[in-house]
């Protein structure tokens, strides 16, 4: 259903196992990104970045970044189709566009716009849109998804008072108990600012684990990285920077220290990617 084949930048096909595709990055428009970059921000997290696509597409030059999948995250619904053209107007050459939904439109609603936009992927973010993942509308449209069309979704707290209860890792353990085709990817290892929580739920769920953690992944301790990714496998875990409010060559560079193996590594910073979304070898 959509087109997630590996490209370098002249539109020439890169080998599976050379790619390092970040899994999360998000964009704004020129116009809007200061004042949306300002008001997506957690607290105690400062942005390393202005949130623009070609600022995002330098860095991933200079970085040696082959693709990022980028995402775009409304929280009103009267924005998501604007959010959602911009996202899809986007260089394929770098960018895989990953486009939002809201719960307060329909099923049919949120598809539409999707389709409209030649989107085929989408991420929710409780924090930022007010809606958690047991939201009846919201699984829904997981339903509708089946196995056409994947989910990155930010995964714990992160946010302040009762937001933090928006998405846990025991509720991600419903979603993947109930919708078994659905192709999700828990941001922050499944659990930001939870991490016990999520190894506990998500051991031995058939699902894919991203890495990021803001500020940094190497805030983490090294033996708990390598712990959880040991565990679930290589595998079903990809690299994510959460651009811009990381470095996402600092972020390379965390993964790259943890000494996972040169087959792990390659797995993680973009095997794995490559492999859940479908991306052909070239």
């Amino acid at each position: 259903m959509s087109d997630w084949s590996p490209r370098g930048r002249g539109g020439t096909r890169i080998a599976e196992d050379d790619m390092i595709i970040d899994a999360h990055a998000h964009v704004w428009p020129d116009a809007i990104a200061e004042k949306a970059l300002a008001g997506n921000r957690l607290p105690g997290l400062s942005a390393v970045d202005d949130g623009r696509a070609g600022t995002l597409a330098e860095r991933m030059t200079a970085n040696g970044v082959d693709r990022s999948l980028a995402l775009g995250v409304t929280g009103t619904a009267r924005h998501l189709d604007a959010t959602n053209r911009f996202i899809g107007s986007l260089d394929p050459s770098f960018f895989t566009p990953m486009g939002s939904v809201h719960v307060d439109l329909s099923v049919e609603e949120n598809l539409d716009s999707l389709r409209r936009n030649g989107i085929h992927g989408v991420k929710v973010h409780p924090l930022f849109q007010g809606f958690g993942l047991r939201h009846p509308r919201l699984w829904e449209l997981f339903e509708a998804f089946g196995s056409d069309i994947p989910v990155i979704t930010h995964v714990g707290a992160g946010g302040s008072g009762e937001v933090n209860d928006l998405s846990t890792p025991a509720m991600l353990r419903e979603i993947v108990t109930t919708f078994p085709d659905l192709r999700i990817v828990a941001c922050h290892f499944g659990g930001y600012h939870m991490l016990a929580e999520a190894e506990e739920e998500l051991r031995g769920l058939p699902i894919v684990l991203e890495t990021s953690w803001p500020p940094s992944l190497a805030s983490v301790s090294p033996e708990t990285a390598q712990r959880i990714i040991s565990r679930h496998g290589a595998e079903r875990v990809v690299f994510g920077s959460d651009w811009p409010m990381t470095d996402p060559a600092a972020e390379i560079a965390a993964v790259r220290a943890l000494g996972l193996g040169d087959d792990a590594e390659q797995l993680v910073l973009g095997g794995s990617l490559a492999r859940v979304m479908g991306l052909p070898a070239a």
